[in-house]
């Protein structure tokens, strides 16, 4: 239901403006880009375009060319798709029309870096990033500085045509400014911003992008820029709509819901601990005749790396709750990205319940060395615990749900994690 209710066909049409009186040119990029040009042309016909998404994410589109590259540490692919998306902005004028399609996923998709700095060199950058425990609005800002497509250049570029941004939200708080490190969007922070980042979260960066930072040299466009002026912005899908629907089906199906919120930031396995401790005490109050409790959340949290393992912050969520819940027996955890994919793999997330702990004992594999060794993709593999759905063509955000179940009479005494 959460992911249903964000499918860009059900979000896109309704905020489709009509055909305009010269050229209209769709761009994009996301791993839900792809879905929204399908949207855009079932409901115009072929159109004229560019979109990159994520390897594996394409859908047929009949004039919108479709590129996948690759996510979320960027390649040539996306590199020379980025450069061919500036030359299509080229020479359009006031009755043309661009139309922008961005999503999660853009900012690694979207790939052109400013300062002389060479792929190998921003892929770094960006790998450090991920790495780093950072808050995705901190990434996204350095990002934004060390690109000469990111922080509204895009919507710059296409000057002096309208621009219209679909936008379907992945980051807490839906700031457009955010959303794919904002390449159709303004952005008022300076350069010193953004090298304050790169020290904050020990991010090394290239010399020559370390001395422009340091000069102040950015290439990103301020809010009140001309070249802004006939750029607007709509947020198409959002996490709270998701965590919404769920929420609806909850309720109908009789359970009690606790809604924790849909912006949540952290490190994956301190929310862990902390929404776990909460659904403990949860437990303990409830009674054979209470209904199941379902605690609801979303947001996106981070996974600082210092292991060698396959994980990313949902699965890294669920293995922590695990722990933290000890085969507690009437609670169980699910956390999923959106879109599929959890980190870098192809893998959504995963589930855990009473039985988890055990069972991976009793193949002799400890989740406490997993967690330490961020290898929760590697745990659940092993466990069958990985919840894999392929592309879901859309992206708002990490799901995360724990399910309280009552006592039974039958049940012993209730043992409590430590």
């Amino acid at each position: 239901m959460a992911v249903a209710v964000a499918d860009p066909m059900r979000v896109v049409p309704a905020h489709l403006p009509p055909r305009p009186k010269g050229r209209l040119i769709v761009i994009g990029a996301g791993k839900a880009s792809a879905r929204m040009a399908e949207a855009v042309e079932a409901h115009y016909g072929p159109c004229e375009g560019l979109v990159i998404t994520r390897y594996g994410y394409a859908r047929p589109c009949q004039g919108i060319r479709i590129v996948e590259a690759a996510h979320p540490v960027p390649d040539q692919a996306g590199l020379n798709a980025s450069a061919e998306m500036l030359d299509l902005l080229q020479g359009l004028g006031p009755e043309d029309l661009v139309l922008a399609l961005i999503s999660g996923g853009g900012s690694a998709l979207l790939c052109a870096p400013a300062f002389g700095l060479d792929l190998k060199q921003k892929s770094a950058v960006n790998d450090a990033l991920l790495a780093s425990g950072a808050p995705i609005s901190q990434m996204n800002l350095l990002r934004k500085h060390l690109s000469r497509v990111k922080g509204g250049q895009l919507a710059a570029a296409a000057y002096p045509a309208p621009m219209l941004s679909l936008l379907m939200s992945d980051v807490p708080g839906d700031d457009p400014a955010m959303i794919a490190s904002g390449p159709t969007v303004g952005d008022d922070s300076d350069a010193a911003s953004a090298l304050a980042i790169a020290e904050r979260w020990s991010i090394p960066l290239p010399e020559a992008a370390r001395n422009a930072l340091a000069q102040g040299k950015s290439g990103v466009v301020k809010t009140d820029d001309p070249r802004l002026a006939q750029a607007r912005s709509v947020i198409v899908a959002a996490p709270a709509q998701s965590i919404a629907a769920a929420a609806k089906a909850a309720e109908q199906a009789g359970i009690d819901l606790r809604f924790l919120g849909d912006q949540i930031e952290g490190e994956a396995r301190d929310v862990a601990a902390a929404q776990v401790e909460q659904a403990i005490q949860i437990a303990a109050t409830m009674t054979a005749e209470n209904p199941p409790v379902l605690m609801l959340s979303g947001g996106e949290l981070t996974v600082t790396r210092s292991g060698s393992g396959s994980g990313g912050p949902n699965a890294e969520f669920v293995l922590a709750a695990a722990l933290a819940l000890q085969g507690h027996p009437h609670i169980h955890v699910l956390a999923c990205d959106t879109d599929g994919v959890d980190g870098a793999a192809e893998v959504a997330g995963a589930i855990a319940g009473p039985g988890t702990l055990a069972q991976a004992a009793s193949q002799g594999i400890d989740a406490r060395s997993a967690l330490d060794d961020n290898d929760a993709h590697g745990f659940f593999a092993s466990v069958g615990g990985q919840i894999v759905t392929g592309p879901t063509l859309t992206n708002v955000n990490d799901f995360r749900a724990i399910l309280i179940l009552p006592p039974q009479p039958q049940d012993q005494e209730i043992v409590q994690a430590p």
